[in-house]
């Protein structure tokens, strides 16, 4: 199957889409790895999409695309779950052009309130060594802000601050969101209540992908 995972920031897409995954077995492809990873690039292109993520703004279409593109002639095998695109519905509109002849089968949008975002995101620490990921109030280090793994330091993402957190719910509110009615309209959007637990969240999905399997 071809999925799309919806939702604002701190959804928990990232999560249900590396479970879906597994069980699917087919490829999750996070946008927001891929920009990230293009971000640290000591380039023109890199220092352009870091300039984009610092401000908390959307990195713009033409890029985003063609990252995509890139990254879907790679791909080996018939079905994805994609995390993080499209954005808006130019970059959907994009999407069904790069699939042609094939067709998105599913959108699935985790909703999840404002509040849970932000306290899901703001309290997020990563290592800058080997990459662990903690939460300080769900998944926190055994000593304060040092990774269990290495011993480094801890630090926040700069996109993953308050303030900047705010202004990426603003920018997904308004650019986004105008995605839910077009894949309604499509007649392929599913609903999830995001603000569950990752297991009943991901057994409510699952739920839904196998409806759509039949």
């Amino acid at each position: 199957m071809k999925i799309v995972l919806l939702g604002p920031p701190g959804s928990g897409k990232g999560t249900q889409g590396e479970k879906l995954s597994a069980l699917l077995g087919v490829p999750h492809i996070v946008m927001g790895d891929i920009i990230r990873e293009v971000s640290r690039e000591e380039s023109e292109l890199g220092n352009k999409v870091k300039s984009y993520l610092n401000k908390g703004l959307l990195v713009p279409n033409k890029i985003v695309i063609e990252l995509l593109k890139k990254k879907l002639r790679r791909r080996d095998c018939e079905g994805f779950i994609l995390d993080g695109y499209p954005r808006t519905t130019v970059q959907a509109e994009a999407l069904e052009e790069i699939l042609k002849p094939e067709k998105l089968d599913l959108a699935i949008y985790l909703n999840v309130d404002e509040k849970e975002i932000i306290k899901r995101i703001s309290y997020r620490r990563q290592c800058p060594k080997c990459g662990m990921v903690y939460h300080l109030l769900f998944n926190p280090p055994k000593k304060d802000e040092i990774c269990n793994k290495c011993g480094s330091k801890l630090f926040q993402r700069e996109d993953d601050k308050e303030e900047i957190v705010k202004k990426r719910i603003m920018e997904y509110r308004k650019k986004t969101e105008p995605l839910i009615n077009y894949y309604r309209e499509k007649g392929i959007l599913e609903i999830v209540d995001g603000n569950k637990s990752i297991d009943e969240v991901f057994r409510e999905t699952v739920a839904i992908v196998k409806k759509w399997m039949q």
